[in-house]
């Protein structure tokens, strides 16, 4: 089982070091990080939360998925692996 939790539905005020904050009074937290847009710079409304371990990850959902955080419902749950990503990179222009 993961340790590794998505937490969905975040403010746009929220800071990895609230994030940090909700996230430790259940466990150990060992990374907790916003995702970021690219364009702008904006969160991006989601971010991950790593804890020390499985159960203090299970804790953390059962204590935290549905609470409000700056006014937004937290969904809080595992973290789904990372799919490999195929292609992508430049656009060619075939049109010569």
């Amino acid at each position: 089982m993961s340790n590794k939790l998505h937490v969905g539905n975040l403010s746009q005020n929220t800071t990895e070091n609230q994030l940090r904050e909700t996230f430790a009074p259940h466990g150990s937290v060992s990374e907790a990080l916003l995702l970021m847009d690219r364009d702008t710079g904006r969160p991006r409304g989601f971010g991950f939360v790593t804890m020390g371990s499985a159960e203090e990850a299970q804790a953390a959902i059962a204590a935290l998925n549905g609470i409000t955080l700056d006014g937004q419902e937290l969904k809080v749950s595992l973290a789904k692996p990372r799919e490999e990503r195929v292609g992508g990179g430049a656009r060619m222009d075939r049109r010569r």
